[in-house]
């Protein structure tokens, strides 16, 4: 019997650990949104304007029960480690392997999707990769059923691309610029109709 207790004792304390450094990194990134998206990510007084103003923001996080899986499986992973010993072996692995879960299913989510004005012009940016939208000549939703072939016999090899398998449209922005020999640009979003309106709204062609 105190084996059990202290099993399952140890796998509550695991399991909230790892709800709290997940729910921790979610609060700080919903945060870090919110000021984003009012344009307020630093501070500023009087009649200054802020550099940046977001346009279009979304983040591509993973489904849900995701995280109930990974979940499941670090408990499984824990447990064969566990077998029952005595001493470190019967807390160590789940105060790791949940934690260590919840942060690649968070890094897996890290992908941000904008669209930002700035004082130099209006931009896409996705992730790190920034494109100017007076290069774009046109874009277009790229729907369910049409994603494996974009991504299979029709995928330009020059092409940039961004994909999320759980996000299941996607957008395709097709560059007008001779200077870079990318033809467009393929990005995972969960509202690409949204995305769509705000580029037509600053020059870009719907297709």
């Amino acid at each position: 019997m105190t084996s059990s207790l202290t099993w399952n004792e140890t796998t509550l304390a695991g399991f909230g650990l790892a709800v709290a450094t997940t729910l921790g990194l979610v609060t700080a990134d919903r945060q870090a949104e919110h000021a984003s998206e009012s344009g307020d990510s630093t501070p500023h007084t009087g009649s200054t304007v802020p550099d940046n103003s977001v346009l279009y923001s979304e983040r591509l996080w993973v489904p849900i029960w995701w995280w109930a899986a990974g979940a499941a499986v670090a408990v499984l992973l824990a447990a064969e480690i566990h077998m029952g010993a005595p001493g470190i072996r019967a807390w160590l692995p789940y105060v790791v392997l949940l934690p260590l879960i919840a942060w690649a299913l968070f890094a897996f989510s890290r992908l941000r999707v904008e669209v930002v004005a700035g004082a130099t012009g209006t931009e896409l940016r996705v992730g790190s990769a920034h494109l100017p939208l007076d290069v774009a000549s046109k874009a277009a939703v790229v729907p369910a059923t049409a994603k494996s072939a974009a991504l299979g016999r029709q995928l330009d090899p020059l092409a940039f691309v961004q994909h999320r398998t759980w996000v299941k449209q996607m957008v395709i922005v097709v560059l007008d610029d001779p200077d870079d020999p990318t033809p467009y640009w393929l990005i995972s979003t969960k509202r690409p109709e949204e995305l769509l309106a705000v580029l037509t709204a600053h020059g870009v062609e719907a297709r």
